[in-house]
């Protein structure tokens, strides 16, 4: 967000009419605007390759180390496991929670 701003104040100054009466101030916003516009696409592309699969970059990072680090990939295995358990056990419960409130889905609810 902070490059993006950046990238929008430089441009903004760049379309400054001072720009055009300084020679050395357009040479100066053009030279942060390109700056700002690196540090942007550089952002952009720590972030892309942070979140390759969307909401899931800890596979992704350790994934190359792995052989390294193998206690690291079962810690690893076991969250997704535990993730895919608990996405599992939580809709079962909003499943019983939509349904009629009698005793044996109340009994499965407080399970």
């Amino acid at each position: 967000a902070m490059s993006k701003s950046a990238v929008k104040i430089s441009s903004d100054l760049l379309s400054n009419p001072l720009c055009e009466q300084e020679p050395g101030f357009l040479e100066m916003v053009t030279a942060f605007d390109t700056a700002m516009k690196r540090m942007d696409s550089f952002n952009q592309e720590k972030v892309d390759w942070l979140w390759l699969e969307k909401g899931r970059p800890l596979p992704i990072l350790f994934s190359r180390f792995s052989s390294v680090f193998p206690s690291l990939n079962m810690a690893v295995k076991r969250r997704e496991q535990t993730l895919q358990d608990y996405k599992r056990l939580q809709s079962k419960v909003e499943k019983y929670e939509e349904k009629e409130r009698t005793g044996p889905v109340l009994a499965k609810l407080h399970q």
